[in-house]
């Protein structure tokens, strides 16, 4: 069988590999570029930005149902018409989708596939009956819900087909009290279904510090989401009237939940499993990521894990970062490393959650002599002002070097306002000098200097 060389070859096209793809083709190299879904990946097509769309619909009917504490008398019998959310983002990707793909059609540098690959041989893939080679090959293939043990068999959605339902849950469950789930518990509370979310630990976002977990499981359960936590020995099962009952292992509560719908989010796994990565001379740790180096190549050189499916992050963000270490290191001489990077992310309830850098345990558990500064939402005037008093906003910092180890933003524009912080923790500048600032007002922002003037030690 014919084999056909390339420059490199871009199996996936999620936040990494499209901008990969191009800017290739830019540099006037021949690129084979692999979609076996939808141009754009998780992020655009069942990720952020179909349910940033949702949550902006979510956010309007609290908005009419919340009006007259504000002032604004809205009449009874605002309701969702979940057709129309569908249609709105459908309309959104369909866009950006579109878009890539005529980006893609107008390269004389890119051929696309639209099918599934699979490594044949060394640096050779198989796709679509064709053989096809590159001394560079990227791979961005992210990944796919989790189905944990216990649910194979029953009638389950997952984040992606949660986006395609047209009628309303009466009552979703939600396994998983993390990132996914909680959004989509408030989302679709709001939108009018009853929602019961299921967690195994002890609280929401275990990863998190305690007091922001705390507020935001408080934030929800005032809206009306009901948790069932220290669930253990979960289990589903369908029954004869198209309900679903889970089983549950709680200190309280009844042991069984029968709702209409049931949602898993209890994680994602990475789309590593079908690419037969030994016939090229790799293999995936056990969770099923490609180890890489500080570069993002893996053990074969040449080969590069980018995006989800390297384990150095999860989200958007550091997918197109990944991106961007490996471009401006081929083609701009730089020497960027994943090393470099400060994790942050923002977690989409409402109000957000912003956060950067470590949390208060991680810095403790570490040793380091920290300094914290914290403040309730309820205590800012802006916030006041827009009637959004929920959260709470804290930073640690290094009490040897003065910069910043973390900080988090739980409260009305928390997600934005992070990014302030991180800029600072990039700069390695110690936190005198947002202390210091002049920031405007009224804004959320300038009680960030106010809460610096009065840190305090923390012991280990």
């Amino acid at each position: 069988m014919t084999v056909k060389k390339f420059d490199a070859i871009i199996v996936g096209s999620g936040q990494a590999g499209t901008p990969l793809a191009f800017k290739f083709a830019g540099e006037g190299k021949k690129v084979a570029f692999i979609e076996k879904e939808h141009w754009g990946g998780t992020c655009l097509n069942v990720g952020c930005t179909p349910t940033k769309a949702y949550v902006a619909s979510a956010r309007r009917m609290w908005d009419a149902q919340h009006g007259i504490e504000l002032g604004v008398s809205i009449p009874e019998g605002v309701k969702i018409d979940l057709q129309k959310v569908k249609e709105r983002k459908d309309a959104l990707i369909r866009k950006s989708s579109e878009g890539i793909a005529y980006g893609i059609k107008s390269s004389d540098n890119i051929i696309p596939y639209k099918g599934e690959a699979s490594f044949t041989g060394f640096k050779t893939l198989e796709v679509n009956g064709e053989q096809i080679q590159a001394e560079h090959i990227f791979i961005n293939t992210g990944a796919r819900p989790l189905i944990p043990e216990g649910f194979e068999e029953v009638d389950y959605l997952t984040n992606q087909s949660i986006l395609q339902l047209y009628e309303l849950p009466e009552h979703l469950i939600i396994v998983g009290g993390s990132y996914i789930g909680l959004e989509f518990g408030q989302m679709f509370k709001r939108f009018g279904s009853k929602v019961t979310i299921i967690e195994r630990n002890e609280q929401i976002i275990a990863s998190e510090d305690d007091e922001i977990s705390k507020s935001i499981l408080k934030t929800l359960e005032e809206e009306g989401v009901e948790f069932r936590l220290n669930a253990t020995c979960i289990s589903g099962k369908n029954n004869k009237d198209g309900t679903i009952t889970v089983s549950v292992d709680c200190r309280k509560g009844a042991p069984e939940i029968t709702g209409t719908h049931l949602l898993l989010a209890v994680g994602r796994t990475p789309n590593t499993d079908m690419l037969n990565f030994p016939a090229t001379g790799l293999s995936a740790d056990k969770r099923g990521y490609l180890e890489v180096n500080d570069y993002l190549e893996t053990s074969v050189p040449g080969i590069y894990a980018l995006g989800d499916c390297n384990g150095k992050g999860a989200f958007t963000h550091t997918a197109y970062n990944d991106y961007e270490i490996v471009a401006d290191n081929m083609f701009e001489g730089k020497d960027r490393k994943v090393s470099d990077r400060i994790i942050t992310y923002a977690l989409y309830v409402d109000p957000p959650l912003g956060r950067a850098g470590i949390t208060k345990k991680e810095a403790l558990s570490k040793g380091y002599n920290i300094l914290e500064a914290k403040m309730p939402m309820k205590r800012i005037a802006r916030a006041k002002e827009k009637g959004e008093t929920k959260g709470l906003m804290n930073a640690i910092i290094n009490a040897d070097t003065k910069e910043f180890l973390g900080a988090a933003v739980l409260g009305v524009g928390g997600d934005e306002i992070i990014s302030s912080i991180l800029t600072l923790m990039y700069a390695k500048a110690p936190y005198t000098v947002f202390r210091d600032a002049v920031i405007p007002h009224p804004t959320i922002a300038e009680l960030i200097p106010t809460i610096l003037e009065s840190v305090k030690k923390i012991s280990k």
